[in-house]
């Protein structure tokens, strides 16, 4: 089973590029930019990430994120994940990055997007790792401040492929961003959106009819609702499933009492993804192993999940085609079990 988890060609649909940030690269980037450490050593920093819930884990998040300052900066955080991306038989990976993080401190937007975006285009060069790029807003700021971070990324549509929405779930609800997610739609921008983490089913709903979203990060409230579980089967609304996280921000109590096997069961278009691995414990191998080894996946789950993770990504229909093609071609030689 380790083979099959290892080894099989897969795509990462929910990762946040600040939450790859490892301690060590943390203490070491904020140390070249001359900066007060957010803390003395890795080991405090790693005692530290020991969360109650989603506030908890971005108190923590936003003082590491703040060493980033430089384009290098951001372009040494997105070449690390990719190398641990392929490293993982990673093929195409869909990255989230949080703007207003960065810009709140001063931090230009095209430093960010550049260092960022400079690193993706070296990536697919020397790895042949396919990416795309998602602009997040943050909800527990005002929409008037999203829509100025919207107006900022236009110029850009040729390197950010979507707009997102996440930090804070709980009372802020997705309805909260109806006229930016509507100006995104407008502007081609392709649309996901944070729900149903901390939220209940109602904000999958509100995700689904009032933003029209393509994809929901996290879902695993949907379980609540049984019209919305039919609904999100009959549209295959991919859910990006972050299991290691469930567990680190207490979304559920252990992995043997994740819903992710009754999800897949019900016909849902589950993935697998690592969310902030640097903060949960693991990169995408880790949340498959985790996940499978608690609620005993079959070999032929294991399949269906990754082949979920290109089938809900944003890749053209011909590149998708390839890249299952390509599993395929991997089962058949390696028949893993």
């Amino acid at each position: 089973m380790k083979t099959l988890i290892t080894g099989i060609p897969k795509a990462e649909l929910h990762l946040h590029i600040e939450g790859t940030l490892e301690p060590a690269m943390m203490l070491s980037i904020g140390k070249r930019n001359g900066l007060a450490l957010p803390f003395p050593d890795v080991e405090t920093a790693q005692k530290a990430y020991d969360f109650e819930d989603l506030q908890s884990f971005l108190d923590i998040y936003y003082k590491g994120a703040s060493v980033l300052l430089h384009e290098q900066d951001f372009y040494d955080l997105t070449m690390a994940y990719l190398k641990k991306a392929v490293s993982q038989n990673v093929r195409h990976t869909e990255i989230f990055f949080d703007p207003q993080t960065h810009t709140s401190r001063g931090v230009a937007f095209e430093t960010v997007l550049d260092g960022i975006t400079n690193a993706l285009r070296d990536g697919e060069k020397t790895f042949g790792i396919s990416t795309k790029l998602i602009m997040c807003i943050l909800r527990h700021l005002s929409e008037k401040e999203g829509l100025e971070t919207l107006e900022r990324s236009l110029d850009y549509r040729d390197r950010i492929a979507g707009i997102g929405l996440d930090s804070s779930e709980t009372g802020n609800p997705p309805e909260k961003f109806a006229e930016l997610y509507e100006r995104a739609r407008g502007a081609g921008f392709l649309t996901v959106a944070h729900a149903g983490e901390e939220g209940h089913a109602d904000y999958i709903w509100q995700a689904l009819k009032t933003l029209h979203v393509r994809r929901i990060d996290h879902g695993v409230h949907c379980m609540e609702d049984d019209t919305l579980v039919e609904e999100l089967v009959r549209q295959q609304i991919p859910l990006t499933v972050c299991p290691l996280s469930n567990i680190k921000l207490h979304v559920f109590a252990s992995m043997r009492d994740h819903n992710l096997k009754t999800m897949l069961r019900r016909g849902l278009l589950v993935t697998v993804n690592s969310d902030d691995p640097a903060y949960f414990g693991g990169y995408v191998n880790e949340n498959y192993l985790a996940v499978q080894k608690a609620l005993r996946l079959e070999p032929g789950e294991i399949v269906t999940l990754a082949k979920n993770s290109f089938r809900a990504s944003f890749l053209p229909e011909e590149q998708k085609k390839l890249r299952l093609l390509e599993m395929e071609r991997w089962i058949s030689k390696h028949n893993p079990t």
